[in-house]
């Protein structure tokens, strides 16, 4: 992402709500309630709400005819193969997290889809990401570009507060090269597909002290690292209009194996992670994500269920090479169904080696154009970083779980552009032992 500011403890986001083309004004929304407008799929006549038939949610892609404050409204059919649009916005805390009050987001993203080629990048100056691959019909040649390299210090987060002495700056630089196979599926949209792909990874890491890092702080050396990866791919979903997942479900997994080249013991305080155990590691992750209607109502309402879990069946995970689980928008784009979603939290937030994060959200239509999220959302984590005071860095390693409750909304907005409003509350895993509330606004235009 771009970074507009210096946060410490900011390290990565993806965006994955895109814009859409639908025309509506903050005036329009409020001439909405005030009208006494008659539901969707109605009709009005002398002043009575008449049912036609049952009521379709627009789906991404498709054009959708509908009268809107006596309007008509014609949207066109788009292609959502070529995708190029911008995301600003900021998350805002109370307490703060880690000395953090409000963190800004930026971020470009670009897919395309050619003959024989497709290219997919997020933009962020500090933290990005491209995927290619050439396709020979179903076979795939795949390469792959990401670094996380932010200049700020992260520091680690006791009680809502910063540990300073954990401070260290550090990042990495990787680049992939794979083949792969890619089966469309139903219901055969551009998102739609069954993706297996093996990967030979190579990177760097570095990472360097700063002036709050505490004396008994020892770092691992800077180093090159390789590997094998593994990526299993399935989006069965179909999206309305906003790009939500709609009906159907979705499913993945990771399989890593990393060799640090150059390694040696690294000591936070009184936590040492061994050479011997920390220099290789394997790393297996997963989702899986459904949508589906609610039984009796109407297609306005709507469940949707996350689960993602991941464990380190080999080695042990060190402060770098861990799990890291954040917040941003819930994952809704086929390439970012993997991330690991926790409402209020910043992004790439805290190190677990092992986790099970689950989140029901119930969805309501009020508007072809605007959706309201109420979401509960339960997570456990072993083996995340934990301190005895704030004097210095005294680590020890917990099993920690929280609940996180948020309620949102998703609107088209001035400019064919989207709005995403959300209000989290957290009851202590965010802040690792202490509960607090959390606002996050984004606006995404595509272009």
């Amino acid at each position: 992402m771009i970074f507009l500011s210096a946060p410490s403890r900011l390290r990565a986001n993806r965006i994955s709500s895109l814009c859409r083309h639908v025309p509506v004004t903050v005036l329009a929304i409020l001439l909405t309630w005030s009208a006494g407008l008659c539901e969707p799929g109605a009709t009005e006549h002398n002043s009575e709400c008449l049912v036609d038939e049952p009521y379709h949610t627009p789906l991404a892609g498709e054009a959708y005819t509908t009268t809107f404050l006596g309007r008509t409204i014609n949207i066109p059919s788009r292609n959502r193969e070529n995708i190029r649009s911008l995301t600003l916005g900021a998350n805002f805390y109370a307490p703060d997290v880690g000395g953090d009050t409000a963190l800004p987001i930026a971020a470009l993203y670009f897919r395309h889809q050619w003959q024989n080629w497709w290219l997919r990048s997020v933009i962020g100056v500090f933290v990005n990401e491209v995927d290619v691959a050439r396709n020979i019909g179903r076979f795939q040649l795949l390469g792959h570009f990401e670094n996380n390299t932010v200049p700020f210090a992260d520091t680690e987060v006791k009680d809502g507060k910063e540990v300073k002495t954990s401070s260290v700056t550090w990042g990495t630089v990787a680049g992939w090269l794979g083949a792969g196979i890619r089966i469309p599926v139903a219901p055969s949209q551009a998102d739609n597909d069954l993706r297996l792909q093996l990967y030979y990874q190579g990177g760097y890491f570095y990472d360097k002290r700063t002036s709050d890092t505490g004396p008994n702080v020892v770092l691992p050396p800077d180093t090159f690292f390789q590997g094998l990866r593994f990526r299993a791919r399935y989006d069965g979903l179909r999206r309305n209009i906003m790009e939500l997942p709609h009906d159907g479900w979705a499913a993945g997994g990771d399989l890593e194996y990393t060799f640090r080249n150059k390694w040696s013991d690294s000591t936070f305080g009184s936590l040492v992670y061994a050479k011997d155990e920390t220099r290789e590691y394997l790393k297996l992750s997963g989702y899986l994500i459904g949508a589906a209607g609610i039984p009796w109502l109407s297609e306005r309402h709507r469940f949707v269920g996350y689960l993602h879990g991941g464990v380190s069946p080999v080695g042990r995970l060190d402060r770098f090479s861990a799990f890291r689980a954040g917040g941003g928008p819930f994952p809704n784009e086929t390439d970012d169904l993997y991330r690991l979603p926790y409402p209020g939290a910043l992004f790439n937030d805290f190190p677990v080696s092992d986790y099970v994060v689950g989140t029901l959200e119930y969805r309501y239509e009020l508007l072809f154009f605007m959706y309201l999220h109420l979401r509960a959302t339960f997570a456990w984590g072993a083996n995340r970083p934990d301190y005895a005071t704030s004097e210095g860095v005294h680590l020890k390693l917990t099993s920690a779980d929280g609940e996180a409750f948020s309620a949102g909304l998703t609107t088209g907005f001035f400019y064919d552009s989207q709005l995403y409003l959300e209000y989290a509350y957290d009851n202590k895993f965010l802040r690792n032992g202490t509960s607090g509330s959390s606002f996050m606004l984004l606006w995404s235009k595509e272009f």
